[in-house]
């Protein structure tokens, strides 16, 4: 390892070099051949654009207080994630406001948090109800498509809301989206039981993403049309996927990203409260009682449905290399410059780019990354001062 105050060593994961990286004023200001061979790897800081929570710090919890989101932070970083979308599911309205101005104070209150959120997702309520399409999130609080409560939710967090994720089966949809869109918010296709008509729709009415591809559909579909082939097929809309080996097969992980190719895949945690967690039974806010498995599963109790995931993006990448059949460098774009283009910025390694770094021990086949440094804006995570 060879870190100081201005620089940083490692292999490129595009060509497989050894470079040393040199830091100035938070930002990489040179990338040079280092001398020797480096054993870890060098890349930049990953992109989370869906976190629930993480190393018990639930952003879904009610009473939700801004010192949880800062822990929240600091937990990501510890894991590499160096920008992330705080992400609140289907609840009441008063939930999800208070809980959005919980965020906001919070990261008002801190430049790091500025820094690290660039918006903040909200993740329904406006979803399909029926079993399956609606995943853990709770039936009683799945409600139409309401641009009046998007207002309300904007005057709450001043302006925070950057995404939203809609289901099209509602005719109401496609107003909605087109408004949300019009004010750059990303629309992102999710937890639907739609036509593939109404994917479309969506696409046309300005919906540019898919949540969790794969996930969060009914249980049984036509073999074709349906929602599936339509999200793939249409070139408007980009992808994320989460590929924690309990949400989607690897032949699925596999086939999917081939289909939207790699400029338009992102891989997403969405991890909940319960990532980092030891195995066990618990009572949450994100689907009640739910099982966490030693493999890493979390799901309902009694029943087949995932309740979010457990898995850090970080280790996801290193699955989707292995289940995906992608370089190391391919599973890193989709899990940072790619989300860089929804995220507003970051995800790169090159002169200019923020010093968010992280750099790691990997073989072909690992189910983990085995971090050893991150750097944010050049500054070693456990010595950020917020």
């Amino acid at each position: 390892m060879s870190v100081t105050a201005a620089t940083i060593s490692g292999r490129d994961p595009s060509s497989g070099a050894s470079i040393r990286v040199t830091i100035e004023q938070g930002r990489i200001a040179a990338i040079d051949p280092a001398a020797g061979r480096e054993e870890a790897w060098l890349a930049p800081g990953l992109i989370d654009l869906q976190v629930n929570g993480f190393a018990g710090h639930d952003l879904n919890a009610e009473g939700l207080a801004p010192e949880t989101v800062a822990a929240l932070a600091g937990a990501l970083l510890a894991v590499g994630v160096t920008r992330f979308a705080p992400t609140l599911i289907t609840a009441s309205e008063a939930r999800i406001t208070a809980n959005l101005a919980a965020i906001a104070a919070a990261r008002d209150a801190e430049p790091t948090l500025r820094a690290m959120i660039p918006y903040v997702h909200v993740e329904g309520p406006h979803i399909a109800a029926a079993d399956g399409a609606r995943g853990a999130h709770p039936r009683e609080w799945v409600r139409p498509c309401d641009p009046g409560e998007f207002v309300r939710w904007q005057e709450a967090c001043g302006g925070l809301v950057g995404m939203v994720t809609v289901s099209p089966h509602d005719p109401a949809a496609f107003a909605y989206i087109a408004a949300l869109s019009a004010e750059g918010v990303h629309v992102a296709i999710g937890h639907t039981d739609a036509t593939a008509e109404q994917i479309h729709q969506a696409a046309v009415a300005g919906a540019t993403l898919s949540t969790h591809l794969g996930n969060a559909a009914p249980p049984r579909l036509a073999r074709h049309p349906n929602l599936l082939w339509a999200q793939l097929a249409d070139d408007r809309l980009t992808a994320t996927f989460i590929a924690d080996g309990h949400h989607l097969p690897a032949d699925t992980l596999s086939a999917m990203i081939r289909a939207k190719g790699l400029d338009r895949s992102i891989l997403v945690s969405d991890t909940a409260a319960l990532g980092g967690m030891p195995p066990g039974a618990y009572e949450t806010p994100v689907g009640g009682r739910v099982v966490l498995s030693d493999t890493g599963r979390l799901g309902l109790a009694d029943s087949p449905y995932l309740a979010g995931a457990a898995t850090p993006l970080k280790d996801s990448v290193a699955r989707a290399a292995r289940d995906a059949r992608l370089t190391l460098a391919e599973a890193l774009q989709l899990a940072a410059a790619n989300p860089a283009r929804i995220a507003g910025g970051g995800g790169v390694l090159a002169v200019g780019a923020p010093a968010d770094l992280i750099r790691f021990d990997w073989q072909p086949g690992d189910d983990a990354l085995r971090l050893d440094t991150v750097l944010f804006g050049g500054v070693p995570a456990g010595e950020m001062r917020r």
